[in-house]
């Protein structure tokens, strides 16, 4: 289903966890510090200050990435976790991906690729047909990414302070596309 275990060779497994727990909020609490602090440094030229990130990331809740309408997902790395991704319910048939982290040390060592093909297994658990996200412009290794894994840019579907590009993804069975 959405876990998948490592090949010989590949050191990442992901699987289904609870958002709740504590290495899962401390997975949250990195992602938030990472795409804040890239936002502060590029419109305010300095870094966010603890009492600002921890205010922002407590405006962030992700409990409804979490059953009946959502799912987290933790990405391990040789057993130890360094990545994560959500998903929520937005309708019957789609799904928004949000919270998408790999720890800045190990982007490039295939632990995107392993979070995204997960991602497609939980969002079809979840009874999807389609997977929509919204990130910011400057999220380049980000944007790289879903585009290099089947995702093309959609018109807007929300309005938050921070979407600047929408992408989505129909997802498929047996080589066909649903609906």
């Amino acid at each position: 289903m959405t876990n998948t275990a490592p090949r010989p060779g590949d050191l990442w497994a992901v699987a289904p966890a609870d958002v709740t727990t504590p290495e899962a909020l401390e997975l949250l609490r990195a992602y938030y510090y990472d795409v804040a602090n890239r936002y502060y440094r590029l419109h305010l030229g300095r870094e966010g200050t603890p009492e600002q990130l921890e205010a922002g990331l407590a405006d962030s809740p992700s409990d409804d990435l979490a059953a009946p309408d959502g799912l987290f997902l933790i990405g391990r790395y040789d057993g130890v976790a360094h990545s994560c991704a959500g998903l929520r319910r937005l309708d019957a048939a789609t799904v928004e991906l949000t919270r998408v982290y790999v720890r800045p040390g190990l982007r490039g060592t295939g632990g995107g690729a392993r979070l995204l093909a997960a991602v497609d297994g939980a969002a079809r658990s979840l009874g999807a047909d389609r997977i929509v996200l919204d990130t910011r412009l400057d999220l380049i290794e980000a944007r790289t990414l879903y585009l290099r894994h089947g995702y093309q840019e959609i018109p807007a579907y929300s309005n938050g302070p921070y979407a600047e590009v929408w992408y989505g993804k129909e997802l498929t069975v047996r080589g066909q596309q649903r609906r």
